[in-house]
């Protein structure tokens, strides 16, 4: 199963390889436009967006640095970063909650890549951590991790820099083009390797961040429970005794933890059930000089693998 998995794969990454853009020309001076992503996606997304424009920088926050941005705290080199920034491009959907005062005295232009994307409801729970509750808001701000979505972030993107930088119009929009063609081609490789007709039932997903509802929702996989486990946070009794149950009546062979989340409570019920234990990737960091290719379809293909080859019953790598 994993060595025809691994062929198909291989098919899909040859063919995209091609798609990958170009880096953009570097030069010693000022930029003309700086521009600053809140997330790695968008920093991503962005990058490809300028493709072939001379002047304009983007840079990132250090918010990949956590795996959870509701308790981000503002480091002051992005403080320096957002206060030189001619645009920020937020996620929005709440996910910058951590930034408000920051944003309230920002001189940049504002791009809010929620805008357009049909958001769901948020699936996180409440938690309590001492005598403070923190509320998630109520919308799931981790839209990203649908290409399709990508693919209008892309759009806000693109838009808003034509809207600073009338002058590149064209370069932008042909670059959005190009970019949204990757991101539907993409998104219909990974159906593709999900469906196959020699890969095995997938009965339900149950994941230990609440980022992957959009990703589940996308490739029509069902996600039967969400536990949020954070720095500080923790499953109770009664979640960890309501899984192991999930587990052993539906026979899941597998479960997932996120990269740079907690494994303990995963570990405690594979313990208890017999299940294997995955790590599925949100796409939250990655190098500065990362590609759409490289580090986001990337991403999403690893976790398309994790998953396949967990429903397999392979020994998971």
């Amino acid at each position: 199963m994993k060595r025809v998995l691994s062929i198909l794969l291989t098919a899909v990454l040859l063919a995209a390889a091609g798609c990958a853009a170009p880096e953009p020309a570097e030069s010693g001076e000022e930029p003309r436009l700086s521009v600053v992503a809140t997330t790695y996606p968008i920093y991503l997304l962005a990058r490809e967006v300028i493709q072939g424009v001379e002047g304009v920088e983007v840079e990132r926050l250090d918010t990949g640095s956590v795996s959870c941005l509701h308790d981000y705290t503002l480091s002051v080199r992005d403080m320096q970063k957002i206060e030189g920034a001619d645009l920020l491009v937020l996620n929005g959907a709440g996910l910058e909650d951590f930034m408000s005062d920051a944003l309230a005295s920002a001189d940049a232009a504002v791009i809010d890549c929620s805008e357009g994307v049909e958001l769901l409801e948020n699936l996180s729970h409440d938690h309590a951590e001492g005598d403070e509750d923190h509320d998630h808001g109520h919308w799931d701000p981790h839209y990203w991790m649908d290409p399709r979505n990508a693919a209008e972030m892309a759009g806000n993107i693109a838009r808003g820099l034509v809207q600073a930088d009338p002058d590149y119009e064209g370069t932008y929009l042909s670059n959005l083009s190009r970019t949204g063609a990757f991101l539907y081609s993409w998104y219909g490789d990974l159906e593709a390797l999900l469906n196959w007709d020699e890969g095995p039932e997938i009965t339900g997903l149950i994941t230990f961040h609440d980022g992957f509802q959009y990703f589940a929702q996308a490739y029509d996989l069902p996600l039967l429970a969400v536990i949020e486990e954070e720095a500080g946070s923790e499953a109770s009794a009664k979640e960890i005794v309501e899984i192991t149950r999930l587990v052993q009546e539906k026979d899941i062979p597998v479960i997932f933890t996120e990269v740079n989340g907690s494994d303990a409570t995963a570990n405690a019920i594979a313990r208890e059930t017999g299940c294997a234990v995955a790590q599925l990737t949100m796409l939250m960091d990655g190098p500065e000089d990362g590609t759409l290719y490289d580090d986001y379809y990337t991403g999403l293909k690893d976790n398309v693998a994790a998953i396949v080859n967990g429903f397999a019953g392979e020994e998971l790598q």
